[in-house]
């Protein structure tokens, strides 16, 4: 990814943030929202997101490793649920792990994720809500979904920060924003 001095202005949960935009293809660039380290976001995200989740019937949230933990932390605390993070390597502790790929947009190459065999029974045959802290192209979402579904439980809902790219693909997603991807055409 190219950084341009350029960025793109949201509000979210309240806080006014400047998102630095990213070219991810010749003439494509995204808006990159990096909770790591704001503190301050995750703290208004997680409350926010759980007042939209309080509607759905689920036990347990799950997410991806890495930039997602912190806000997945803070949704815990604001919820009372627990969470289960996938994880982006294989260690041998993980045991019998159940995994899938995934092609992000912000990594543009192949990960894997891998489902720990001790977080299984805490999944299996409950209702989860999948979190993410943006959903772009949606490849994590899948992935996260195909482990979710070896483990048998059921995806009662799916959260993330902001949602990107074409607005009509994710209204089945709970949401705090939304980004647009530009392109040299607009």
């Amino acid at each position: 990814m190219t950084p341009s001095a350029a960025t793109y202005a949201i509000d979210i949960a309240g806080l006014h943030r400047e998102l630095p935009l990213f070219e991810v293809a010749p003439g494509t660039r995204i808006a990159v929202l990096n909770v790591l380290g704001d503190t301050e976001l995750v703290e208004v995200a997680g409350p926010a997101l759980g007042a939209q989740l309080e509607t759905v019937d689920y036990s347990v949230l799950v997410t991806a490793e890495a930039k997602s933990i912190p806000l997945i932390h803070a949704l815990s605390v604001a919820t009372g649920k627990p969470y289960v993070v996938l994880r982006k390597n294989y260690k041998p502790y993980m045991g019998d792990a159940l995994r899938a790929e995934t092609l992000s947009i912000t990594t543009g190459k192949p990960q894997t994720l891998y489902l720990d065999a001790k977080d299984r029974d805490l999944v299996t045959d409950s209702r989860i809500v999948l979190v993410d802290d943006v959903i772009s192209s949606g490849s994590t979402l899948q992935a996260m979904r195909t482990i979710m579904d070896l483990a048998g439980a059921t995806v009662a809902a799916e959260a993330a920060i902001l949602t990107e790219g074409e607005r009509e693909n994710w209204h089945d997603i709970f949401s705090l924003g939304h980004l647009p991807v530009f392109t040299d055409a607009e």
